[in-house]
């Protein structure tokens, strides 16, 4: 006869109550975006980058928001990476009445940090765990011309460690795209021909190579962006300039899918939030390739954006409902698809030029655009210079109008512990 189970006393009922209260106080209401009405301008970025002997041949290459949503950090042609926190008031009132920037007058404010490099940046990244909250997890990398990966702490600017890799006569080559997987264990290098993999704790020279000519069928060529599946099911996408994107399995590194369809080299691959689904984006290519990586025969549908001129890399992001795709182009405008339908959402002037980069806010209805291209001042005998306009070569941030809905718990864990991941780092790597 089994034991009956003594059924719960009155003590461990309001215990019970109790913890249900907490776990509802964590749940997060995510925004959902409004896109039938236009964004404002809530701050406005130009002058502090208009320096030095050619003030407008400088330009973004990017913009990318940290996981934690505190602060944005910014990728400029001078190779320099500028970090700006956002101010309190963004967090604590309602952004709906806070006044518009002017484009033609003073920066809304400076960057609190400025780190420079020595050559041109090729690209950077956050690590997945950030939070200002935790100095140690405070960090991003970045990857420059002729030099290893450099590993930055974003609070004092100081560099933690470097990850180098050798070619065959030994000497340091670039990598040409970066990413941290989704446990920030690993720090995943494009190179040309090749994928190498860091472990973050383990700076140096040691790393893991993939070779992607183990097939006809596999890419080849420089391996340009690399992104992780974000439901944590072991699969990661790279995109090379041979036009072509391949889904690898994190765990053994073997090609599971091979996708072609881009006209141009892909500068950027993207999952869904779901994980099911892939957005590819090329260089000179005007259309974004959405596939279902359950179904690979054929393309889902495609998503226009106007890049078809431009060598540049032209970002795009999803917000964190998952429901909506935004990106910039050479018109100056970010348009927003519906990722349902794949049919066009809304769209809204963020620049007079190129917008390169856009990038939605981890959970505030808040996105930021960077714009610029090259330009020549043949006008140097002249008295005349160039001058640009209040919109160009500019970063924005933009405040949407949004309802709220009911989001994942944030309290759940993924499985690491952010707080323990890079306690180690730069104690045991040396400097460049």
């Amino acid at each position: 006869m089994e034991d009956e189970q003594p059924a719960p006393e009155h003590g461990e009922i309001v215990v019970a109550e109790e913890e249900s209260k907490v776990d509802a106080a964590w749940s997060y209401q995510w925004p959902a975006f409004r896109f039938d009405r236009p964004p404002r301008r809530l701050y406005h970025f130009r002058e502090q980058f208009l320096e030095g002997a050619n003030p407008c041949g400088n330009f973004f290459k990017g913009v990318k928001w940290s996981p934690d949503g505190s602060c944005f950090l910014t990728c400029s042609d001078d190779n320099t990476l500028r970090l700006f926190y956002l101010p309190e008031d963004a967090f604590t009132t309602d952004l709906a009445e806070c006044t518009a920037a002017e484009i033609d007058g003073q920066d809304s404010y400076y960057s609190t940090l400025v780190v420079s490099e020595a050559e041109t940046v090729y690209d950077f990244c956050w690590f997945p765990f950030m939070s200002a909250s935790d100095p140690t997890s405070c960090v991003f990398a970045t990857t420059t011309r002729d030099h290893p990966i450099h590993l930055w702490d974003a609070n004092s600017g100081q560099l933690r460690c470097t990850y180098r890799a050798y070619d065959a006569m030994d000497e340091i080559t670039a990598a040409l795209s970066i990413s941290f997987n989704t446990s920030g264990s690993k720090l995943f290098a494009g190179y040309n021909k090749y994928l190498r993999v860091f472990d973050v704790h383990r700076p140096g020279r040691d790393f893991q190579q993939l070779s992607l000519l183990k097939g006809n069928d596999c890419p080849s060529g420089i391996v340009s962006t690399v992104a992780f599946s974000p439901t944590h099911n072991g699969m990661l996408a790279i995109g090379s300039y041979s036009q072509t994107t391949a889904i690898y399995s994190e765990d053994n590194l073997e090609p599971l899918y091979v996708l072609h369809g881009q006209q141009g080299g892909v500068t950027q691959v993207l999952f869904s939030k779901d994980g099911n689904y892939l957005y590819t984006g090329g260089r000179k290519d005007p259309y974004i390739l959405c596939w279902d990586i359950r179904n690979t025969v054929q393309i889902v549908y495609q998503l226009y954006r106007s890049s078809e001129h431009t060598n540049q890399r032209v970002s795009f992001d999803i917000e964190p409902c998952g429901q909506h795709l935004g990106t910039g182009g050479e018109d100056g405008l970010v348009h927003i698809y519906d990722l349902q339908s794949g049919e066009w959402a809304s769209s809204f002037q963020a620049a007079s030029d190129t917008v390169n980069g856009f990038s939605f806010h981890p959970y505030l209805p808040l996105a930021a655009s960077s714009s610029g291209n090259r330009r020549f001042d043949f006008l140097d005998n002249s008295e005349e210079k160039l001058q640009l306009g209040g919109d160009e070569n500019c970063a924005s941030v933009w405040s949407f109008s949004c309802s709220s809905e009911i989001g994942h718990d944030v309290a759940a864990a993924e499985g690491t512990d952010p707080g323990n991941q890079l306690q180690d780092i730069g104690r045991t790597g040396g400097k460049n």
